[in-house]
């Protein structure tokens, strides 16, 4: 794919979620190194360098894109001189991505688990981990989902059409309505933008109905890949949060009225029954040390 087109794509939203963003991203970065016509390899460095900042500033909160980024980034360097790095960038892009996908496999193996007969389900705007795991765990048993509609781009909606189309009972809620969702769910599950120490970042919503969750005695499960974990954060870096075009709340807003659009908050490790990873079901602080373990590398200042 054409990197200044992906660029384009990111910028404007036409690429959405955390994982489609990450592999446009590294599919974008591996193309740019693929065409470079750099005769050395400062050169090529230089280029990628500059590649992968233009990307990092598209998004503020999208750890899994750096980390996937990073990791090619640190493969190129292996490489003694063009050819070899670009090959190894090449190399390291198709095993991010088959990672990736091995991950999302295992994942919703492990989350099916979680899923009982007869429960209700609750789940917040789109996450290809929590459909994944409903559908698989759908083979064997009956269940239904509420979801609410995700405002201001209504994400839900993607949700609620593809559980239904996967023949999954669904009932849809506006988003102020998630207290009636709520106090009949057996079991929340939510995807994850960036997973800290400090807590879990995902869409504007997730904080808040985590907090309802508790009050519910609803556990929460967050379901995510491990390399959305932000590494920086370790290190006193925290997310920031991305504000959106106020014209998504309301188009030809009256000039006297400003608009919050936040496209994520933060869930407190307080709300989080336990993070379900390719590495195993974890509470915030285990999974964090299992994620080293498996990819020390990522922990390593870029």
């Amino acid at each position: 794919m054409e990197f200044n087109a992906t660029c384009k794509k990111i910028k404007d939203l036409k690429i959405q979620g955390a994982t489609n963003v990450a592999v446009s991203a590294v599919e974008a970065l591996s193309s740019l190194i693929e065409k470079s016509k750099a005769g050395t390899k400062a050169k090529l460095v230089s280029e990628i360098e500059a590649g992968k900042k233009k990307l990092f500033e598209l998004r503020a909160t999208e750890p899994m894109m750096r980390n996937f980024l990073n990791f090619v980034h640190a493969r190129a360097l292996v490489g003694k001189d063009v050819k070899e790095m670009k090959k190894e960038a090449k190399r390291a892009a198709k095993e991010a991505l088959m990672m990736k996908e091995a991950a999302k496999q295992a994942i919703v193996k492990i989350g099916a688990g979680l899923i009982e007969e007869g429960s209700i389900v609750y789940t917040h705007c789109h996450a290809s981990t929590v459909t994944g795991i409903l559908k698989e765990a759908a083979k064997t048993k009956k269940f239904e989902v509420y979801n609410t509609e995700t405002r201001p781009r209504f994400q839900g909606r993607i949700t609620a059409e593809e559980l239904a189309k996967a023949k999954i009972p669904v009932t849809h809620f506006v988003d102020s309505a998630v207290k009636f969702a709520m106090r009949k769910a057996d079991i929340m599950m939510i995807g994850a933008d960036a997973i800290t120490p400090m807590g879990v970042y995902n869409k504007i919503g997730s904080g808040l109905f985590a907090e309802l969750a508790k009050k519910y005695d609803v556990p929460v499960y967050v379901c995510s890949v491990s390399w959305k974990f932000d590494p920086e954060s370790i290190f006193g870096h925290e997310e920031v949060i991305e504000e959106r075009n106020p014209n998504e709340v309301w188009d030809r807003v009256p000039k006297s009225v400003r608009v919050r659009n936040y496209a994520f908050e933060k869930v407190i490790p307080e709300n989080v029954s336990a993070i379900v990873s390719e590495l195993g079901i974890y509470n915030n602080d285990t999974f964090i040390e299992e994620t080293k373990k498996k990819y020390p590398w990522m922990f390593l200042r870029h």
